[in-house]
């Protein structure tokens, strides 16, 4: 009963799915940013919402996974979770890919910060930890899942810091479900302590500081 849960716990925060959760959760819950002259991620017209959840979701989520299928058919990974090490570099460069295309879309097409800051820094963050944990790779078979908490918790982290009001449990059912997922990828024994804890803490602070930066240089 365990081994379900930890499975099913793994498949729910898919590292491809947690800056989808982050962009929904700051969509939908109310909140009121500090400086007014940055659009507002709440404030969206329901339409727009949308528009802009099927894209991050396609490039983000879909077309990466898609990729990983084609990966697998292809027998360039052994499976679809990646659990390989040596097999990472091509995936993690593929996400990396992806990510990029993201942001430049927004950034091209809705230049000088015409939308909310989260569609710019999100996606160069998942540039950024993609690249880091490409390096990391050689020696250790870091977290991905880890990383992805650690994506959703940095987000969210730098988007509170932005806000008059936002709803203060939200940061801690965050760290919370990162919790859960590290604890089941040590419960399934995909990674050691050092993985995971490497993995969440770096795609935290990668995370945190590139929403903190980009928002300072706009």
């Amino acid at each position: 009963m365990k081994g379900i849960l930890a499975h099913l716990i793994s498949w729910v925060f898919l590292p491809l799915l947690m800056p989808t959760y982050g962009i929904l959760l700051a969509m939908y819950i109310p909140s009121n940013p500090k400086d007014l002259t940055h659009a507002s991620l709440y404030m969206l017209l329901p339409d727009l919402k949308m528009r802009l959840i099927l894209l991050f979701f396609l490039f983000s989520a879909v077309a990466p996974g898609l990729s990983f299928l084609a990966l697998h058919q292809k027998k360039v990974i052994s499976t679809i979770d990646i659990e390989n090490q040596r097999e990472r570099n091509i995936p993690l460069l593929v996400m990396m890919a992806y990510s990029l295309v993201l942001f430049l879309l927004f950034f091209v097409k809705a230049p000088k910060s015409v939308l909310p800051i989260a569609f710019y820094a999100l996606p160069l963050s998942g540039v950024l930890v993609t690249g880091v944990f490409m390096g990391i790779n050689r020696w250790i078979k870091i977290s991905l899942h880890a990383g992805g908490a650690g994506i959703l918790v940095g987000f969210l982290f730098a988007f509170f810091l932005e806000q008059h009001t936002f709803e203060t449990w939200i940061l801690p059912a965050a760290i919370f479900a990162s919790g859960l997922t590290i604890s089941a990828r040590l419960f399934l024994n995909k990674h050691r302590p050092i993985e995971v804890y490497t993995g969440w803490t770096l795609a935290v602070l990668i995370t945190f500081f590139t929403h903190y930066f980009y928002g300072q240089c706009i």
